[in-house]
């Protein structure tokens, strides 16, 4: 159930767009089958490419044998690290410490060593299976701790340089295997803790987890000459651009990326991942070569980091928060990827929206030998908000306060500031949480099975806030919508049309958005953070005002008026009882049946670079509660009602934010109950297909979901618009951690499973149970 003002629905053709429920503009296309994803495609004279990835999790490569793979008939070329000597044959954009192919040494299990192009899929297969590789096993340093040990052997002795788009001022220095540490203080926090009437203190694990996107990395590169053209299943085309073009010492220009229809994303194809290596192999086989990951490929490609986390909380006897410490430790693998900026977001969410004396926090990224991890939907805010919100209800408990009471007492309120320096706070916390309470029936009599559970945090959203838009409109009065955030199943086409719609008055249907290209696309920096709507989407508002004034200048002319007492109306200048179509005005403009009004806008930072570092766009609230139901016989737990609070400011579609926020809502309850990358002492990822990884099903699904949307027009996007369907992916794992401790079951380890939940529930003593 949504809770919304009632809007009807209204199908493609309505103007005024904005706040409608209207049908997805690319609905009919994925129905009918004619959406193009990259898997799809089929460039003429394309070779089809394999990887051939270690099998183990940390050995030296002694030597590489490939005769007898380019001995089959039909295999066009086979690429090792011996065949990039003329380039930088490293990425990252945070770091730049990942060879493009193995290079003498292989640091997680599934790392590419050899990729192979051929005729057909199947011979490219068979070249993969021939060729031969002699290693030298080694010790693979797997978990944290042993990572961050004393005597832990160093996954990286080489010095590299950072990335160009880490966004987080001045990394560091490597301190063993760890290559990023991100601290916040404010006051002293051990102080604060020993003169706490209340302190309660845990170590907290979460699981690595995969994105799992139905469509796992797919590219096509064409790098025949002195260009380089990709076709890629990936969030960031303007970064992949960049990274590409540093790699093959190319300017910008001679390097296209074009971005069909992704089926899903999560994160896990924000930046570049397998781009690089089908350049280099299209670049040996002189011709273009797709390279499609299978799902147990993509596992190893990205996934959410684990953590280890040691926090401390400390209160006066009335529940009023005092102090908070907080050490952590990420698990990035064996390369950082965008390791160091989800270890700031970590840092960032770890003292969650509330007031205190002083807080300390230290954030540590670390490499170890397994599969690199990345972004995955709310990082950061997803791995501390359950453990942080988990110790506020536990000083509940010990003062006899209840917790939506200790919110209301300790939360921030609008306009404070939560990070020295950052952006004040734009959402009234106090009143979501307590729309969540009330549709949850807080305070009502339950049985012994059941337990309720409250969730509040803010996450940094819409970082990086540099965003450009195009809108043309031709004198037959269509408009083609030029804007580079991608379109992977959230809408983003969609709700940039409505916006579009909403300034220039014409049907959603009259507009055409595509794909981003990077030769014809203006810029965008990335499609994640929640910040395609608040940035991408201002950019776009400001385009089609800025064609807006033209068409109300030139309509004065035939108006005879000025251009201000012009008024735009279903598509079409008027003044008084006068009107005439947006077709006529284009055609009047340029003097016949041609001409293009054209008109260009952009989000840029204002008074910084628009880093990380200087904080985020808008903060992201949060925010949600669950009513759950455990069986005491076996530990399983099922959720029966799920409330999400959805705080966008203006809501430009409503049915898309609802189903923003129930996708949220189940990828939240797999990393609550079920979800877990299991990793063996040797590296091994055991569970890497869909028979082993446990994701939700429908079986899962809450028998009630209610989306509660909040709109005070309050966020820096278009029409006091500001992003969404992250938060609510960091407040489920947290609501249900407190609905079971509501009954009494304290969990320190996430997923938890039905064995984790009953060993907690077998066990008397006090305070959280070791899982």
């Amino acid at each position: 159930m949504t809770r919304i003002e009632q809007v009807p629905h209204r199908t493609i053709g309505d103007a005024g767009a904005v706040g409608q429920s209207i049908d997805r503009v690319d609905g009919p296309a994925k129905v009918a089958g004619r959406a193009e994803f990259t898997g799809d495609m089929h460039v003429a004279s394309m070779a089809f490419g394999r990887v051939l990835r270690s099998p183990l999790a940390r050995a030296r490569i002694v030597d590489i044998d490939v005769r007898d793979a380019e001995a089959i008939a039909g295999v066009v070329a086979v690429v090792t690290a011996a065949d990039l000597s003329d380039i930088d044959a490293t990425f990252g954009h945070a770091i730049r410490d990942r060879p493009i192919l193995a290079d003498g040494q292989v640091r997680f299990m599934g790392e590419p060593v050899v990729a192979v192009a051929a005729e057909t899929d199947e011979i490219a297969q068979r070249a993969v299976e021939a060729i031969r590789i002699n290693y030298e096993p080694l010790d693979p340093v797997v978990d944290v701790e042993d990572a961050i040990a004393d005597d832990a052997v160093a996954i990286h002795t080489d010095f590299y340089p950072p990335g160009f788009a880490h966004g987080l001022g001045e990394l560091g220095e490597r301190d063993g295997n760890i290559c990023y540490t991100h601290r916040i203080t404010d006051g002293d926090a051990h102080d604060a803790l020993q003169s706490a009437d209340i302190v309660v203190e845990g170590t907290y694990r979460f699981p690595a987890v995969y994105q799992y996107a139905l469509e796992p990395h797919t590219v096509i590169a064409d790098h025949t000459g002195a260009e380089l053209t990709v076709w890629a299943s990936c969030q960031h085309p303007f970064l992949v651009r960049a990274e590409l073009a540093s790699i093959f010492e190319l300017a910008l220009d001679k390097v296209r990326v074009i971005v069909p229809y992704l089926g899903g994303g999560f994160g896990s194809k924000s930046y570049t991942k397998m781009e690089p290596i089908a350049a280099v192999v299209s670049r040996k086989a002189g011709r273009p070569v797709r390279i499609a990951n299978r799902v147990d490929e993509a596992m190893v490609t990205t996934r959410r980091h684990g953590m280890i986390c040691e926090m401390r909380t400390g209160a006066a006897a009335d529940g009023t928060l005092v102090g908070r410490e907080v050490r952590m430790w990420l698990d990035t693998g064996a390369y950082a990827d965008n390791g160091p900026r989800v270890t700031a977001t970590a840092a960032d969410a770890a003292p969650g929206p509330y007031r205190w004396d002083a807080v300390s926090v230290e954030a540590n990224c670390v490499y170890t030998n397994t599969a690199p991890s990345g972004s995955y939907r709310a990082f950061g805010a997803t791995h501390l908000q359950w453990i942080g919100e988990s110790q506020i209800d536990r000083i509940g408990r010990q003062a006899g306060i209840d917790p939506l009471e200790m919110r209301r007492k300790n939360l921030h309120q609008r306009g404070d500031i939560l990070r020295a320096g950052g952006t004040p706070l734009d959402g009234d916390l106090i009143g979501d949480i307590e729309k969540v309470a009330t549709a949850l029936d807080w305070g009502a009599e339950r049985g012994p099975d059941r337990g309720v559970g409250l969730s509040v945090g803010v996450l940094a959203a819409g970082a990086h806030p540099v965003s450009s838009a195009t809108i043309k409109l031709g004198p037959d009065g269509r408009a083609t919508l030029l804007v580079g955030s991608t379109e992977m199943g959230q809408g983003t086409r969609t709700a940039m049309a409505q916006i579009a719609s909403e300034v220039l008055t014409i049907p959603v249907s009259s507009i055409d958005v595509h794909g981003a290209d990077t030769w014809f696309t203006p810029y965008d920096r990335s499609t994640g953070a929640s910040r395609s709507t608040t940035v991408a989407g201002k950019a776009v508002e400001r385009a089609a005002r800025e064609v807006a004034a033209a068409l109300r200048e030139t309509g004065a002319e035939l108006l005879g008026t000025d251009s201000e007492h012009v008024v735009l109306i279903d598509g079409a200048a008027t003044h008084g009882d006068a009107t005439i179509p947006f077709d006529e005005v284009v055609r009047h403009r340029f003097g016949f049946s041609g001409g293009e009004i054209i008109g260009s806008g952009e989000v840029r930072p204002t008074g910084g670079t628009g880093s990380y570092a200087e904080g985020p766009v808008f903060w992201e609230v949060c925010i949600g509660g669950v009513e759950i139901e455990v069986d005491r016989d076996t530990g399983e737990v099922r959720v029966v009602h799920s409330v999400g609070i959805a705080d966008v400011g203006r809501a430009i579609n409503p049915d898309l934010i609802r189903i923003q926020d129930e996708g949220g809502t189940m990828q939240g309850l797999g990393n609550a109950l079920f979800e877990e990358m299991e990793f063996s002492a040797d590296g091994l990822l055991r569970n890497d297909t869909l028979l082993d990884y446990r994701i939700p099903t429908t079986a899962d699904i809450p028998d009630r979901f209610d989306t509660i949307i909040v709109e005070n027009e309050d966020g820096p996007g278009p029409f006091g618009a500001k992003g969404c369907g992250e938060g609510i992916l960091a407040a489920i794992p947290a609501a249900v951690v407190n609905a079971l401790g509501s009954m009494g079951i304290e969990i320190n380890r996430l997923p938890a499973t039905p064995e984790r939940v009953w060993r907690a529930m077998q066990s008397s003593a006090e305070g959280v149970q070791d899982g």
